[in-house]
């Protein structure tokens, strides 16, 4: 039985180079995702949510495993970030911030399939957030990324080499929400040797 990881399945989506940005174009995915406000580091919403994510998607890995015989590799989490100043993300002023953290389904996965994975899962865990969690498409379409390897409080140099540097250099201009994807787990990963997927989704017209 072959197990179908995102990570090997898109390379040029969920394994750029640390070199440079590079453009990339992101299709349609299915996603499990939850809205939230505010600083991930003490909100306890946002720890709830992540929580709930990571329940619900293994419960959905465990019910299409039964159902059909396919197995998936559960996703990086993923997360979508933006504030009404958009200088209070990039200077760090997490408590500005709003948030969708989501992660990734295989195509074959139905909204019925999840319905019934999240409610049985409910059943064995009380988490408050299992109930906020919806099953939708999200497409970002032409986007620049890069891999930063290091703490999450050192992003906002590459972010701003980003927005100042290679936009205005290749004619582009930033368009909607911040993405990041975290391929480490920062519960066992030294600050340093954090690895994250910076994306950001452009349009033509910049200076």
């Amino acid at each position: 039985m072959q197990t179908y990881d995102i990570k090997k399945e898109r390379k040029d989506l969920y394994a750029p180079k640390r070199v440079d940005f590079e453009i990339v174009d992101v299709p349609e995915m299915w996603f499990l995702m939850i809205d939230g406000h505010g600083d991930p580091n003490t909100s306890v919403a946002y720890r709830e949510a992540v929580e709930a994510l990571y329940t619900a998607s293994y419960a959905v890995r465990a019910a299409a495993k039964t159902r059909w015989g396919r197995v998936h590799t559960v996703a990086p989490l993923e997360g979508l970030w933006s504030a009404k100043d958009w200088t209070a993300f990039r200077a760090r002023d997490k408590d500005a911030w709003d948030w969708t953290m989501m992660i990734a389904q295989p195509d074959w996965i139905t909204h019925e399939l999840c319905d019934k994975a999240i409610s049985a899962a409910a059943q064995r865990r009380q988490l408050p957030a299992l109930g906020l969690i919806r099953f939708e498409r999200w497409a970002e379409g032409r986007s620049a990324q890069i891999l930063h390897v290091g703490s999450y409080d050192d992003e906002g140099a590459t972010l701003e080499r980003l927005h100042a540097e290679f936009l205005p250099a290749h004619g582009l201009a930033p368009r909607g929400r911040h993405h990041e994807i975290y391929l480490s787990d920062a519960r066992k990963t030294e600050p340093a040797k954090l690895k994250t997927i910076l994306r950001q989704p452009v349009v033509e017209g910049g200076a």
